[in-house]
């Protein structure tokens, strides 16, 4: 087996227990058992259950990063001198380029919106920490963007509303297959995820900057 396709298949294994099972609750002998390799693989490649952790992590954010600073470059010299991109435009552009960038390593996006939500739910401080060091930039340029078009907004109000509308989308896109399910079962309807994320940019966008209730 060469060395490539080793840690492509531990890192592919970890990618879906972590997501099916949550972090703690996934040993390394799971992992190895689903990949077909041995323990000493892990060891040798990673070092560490948690450094197997950040490499899942890595594995999704770098193109997905890299991918969006390309589109937010674009974004940005598309609008008129002084102006800065709308809401609604940037958060397709986040969206979209989620889509791209999972497809780009062959993984449901459905499974990192999992794992994220995970990263936030379950202790796991080393992973928020190396998130931060390592895609911080990326991040910060994101808020920022999205923060200078809503300057009525209090840095407290802005901090919660960026989460409301980041818990609606993750809940949403982590969860994708059982609402479409349901869907299917009472209305004999189906909507792609592409589709969904389309009708979901409004609502939330709105979640960000509707006015605050006196």
């Amino acid at each position: 087996m060469a060395q490539n396709d080793t840690v492509e298949r531990i890192l592919h294994s970890a990618t879906i227990l972590f997501a099916e099972r949550g972090f703690a609750e996934t040993s390394l002998r799971t992992i190895t058992g689903m990949a077909d390799v041995n323990l000493a693989a892990v060891n040798y490649h990673f070092g560490s259950k948690k450094e197997l952790i950040q490499a899942v992590f890595y594995r999704f954010m770098a193109p997905f990063c890299r991918e969006l600073d390309k589109e937010l470059d674009k974004l940005e010299k598309s609008c008129a001198e002084g102006e800065s991109p709308a809401v609604e435009d940037l958060l397709t552009c986040i969206f979209n380029t989620l889509l791209v960038a999972t497809e780009e390593i062959h993984e449901d996006p459905q499974i990192f919106m999992r794992l994220l939500s995970l990263a936030y739910t379950q202790s796991q401080e080393h992973l928020r920490h190396y998130i931060v060091a390592t895609f911080g930039s990326t991040y910060s340029r994101c808020v920022g963007l999205i923060h200078k078009v809503c300057p009525e907004l209090t840095t407290v109000e802005f901090y919660w509303r960026l989460y409301f509308m980041l818990g609606a989308a993750v809940f949403t896109l982590s969860s994708f297959d059982s609402i479409r399910a349901i869907l299917n079962a009472d209305y004999h309807e189906d909507t792609p995820m592409k589709s969904a994320i389309d009708m979901m940019i409004p609502p939330i966008t709105g979640m960000l900057k509707s006015p605050n209730a006196k």
